[in-house]
């Protein structure tokens, strides 16, 4: 059972910060910012909604991998998702064919079997031949998008951010007419693991283009932890990188930090119904150790109602 929390508007340090909820107090950016609902409750697990995972840098083929995607083909038993994507550094060490048996194939069968598919991004570690890997689903493309229900899904190569890959990226948001954006890769904009953090120069590249097409939320990998950042300029960034490997204790929570989490492996169980993304942060022994629901963003130029003005209000409960 999910516990409940409560939504916070006030920018004060994480005390707890696998227990609380945070919003960042960006009321005069209101119509640009997403909002945490008060007492957020668990996955609805609706019949017709779009059900996915997260993951990252889950590919090293030890006993701890194989615990993380038993706990996630047990959640998959009673929250069906269809799709997981693929954060990053989807392959330590060897990556022969061999290893795409042991370090995908063989600890994600109970998934492949039950026709969950999988959709890659590059991490650091991964060699440049994954793309054409037909399990990822990448299609020989180093960056892609697709479309699931009302959600569309970016997938980027970080490694090698180049001006035609960028030209890209502003094309594809720009047309995309999908009620959400999602956008995923490996490196993450924002951080605040001691091991890697932000990479800022990233961030100088992607983010204009993000706020400037309304992209609403962004999952990464690469730091081996969990974090759940307080919006910035109206988005919302994960950092899910612990899926196979684990920095135990890395975490250097800051002000931007709304929930994190270090002391196990996690990924992370997402529903979308409607105008409402439901998220729930799950460890290698099944603990919730974050979850909530994030309200749809208005698009850019759009007016906010007043029923979603009041839910501002840090004293109004859904």
């Amino acid at each position: 059972m999910m516990p409940a929390f409560r939504c916070i508007v006030d920018p004060i340090p994480v005390s707890s910060p696998a227990r609380r909820l945070y919003l960042t107090p960006l009321v005069a950016a209101a119509i640009a910012s997403a909002v945490l609902l008060a007492q957020a409750p668990a996955l609805p697990n609706r019949p017709g909604t779009l059900k996915f995972a997260a993951m990252g840098d889950n590919g090293t083929g030890d006993r701890a991998q194989y615990d993380m995607a038993e706990q996630m083909a047990k959640v998959h038993g009673t929250f069906p998702f269809d799709l997981v994507i693929m954060l990053g550094d989807n392959m330590y060490g060897g990556q022969s064919p061999a290893d795409y048996v042991k370090k995908f194939e063989q600890p994600y069968a109970p998934l492949l079997n039950a026709g969950v598919k999988f959709q890659a991004s590059i991490g650091n570690h991964d060699r440049p031949e994954q793309v054409n890997y037909r399990l990822y689903n990448m299609g020989g493309q180093r960056y892609y998008t697709y479309t699931r229900a009302n959600v569309r899904f970016v997938a980027l190569d970080s490694n090698l951010m180049d001006k035609k890959q960028l030209e890209w990226v502003e094309s594809t948001l720009r047309d995309a007419r999908e009620e959400w954006k999602v956008c995923y890769f490996h490196h993450p904009l924002y951080s605040n693991a001691e091991r890697h953090g932000a990479s800022v120069e990233l961030r100088v590249l992607l983010e204009p283009l993000f706020v400037k097409y309304g992209v609403n939320v962004v999952f990464s990998g690469h730091d081996h932890v969990y974090e759940r950042i307080k919006p910035q300029k109206g988005i919302y960034y994960f950092v899910s990188g612990s899926a196979g490997q684990l920095r135990k204790g890395n975490m250097a929570p800051t002000e931007e930090t709304a929930a994190s989490f270090d002391q196990d492996l996690s990924f992370m169980a997402v529903e979308v119904a409607g105008a409402d993304m439901f998220f729930q942060t799950i460890s290698r022994t099944g603990k919730t150790v974050d979850a909530g629901v994030i309200h749809r963003q208005l698009k850019p130029g759009a007016t906010m109602p007043e029923a979603d003005r009041a839910s501002l209000d840090p004293h109004v409960h859904q």
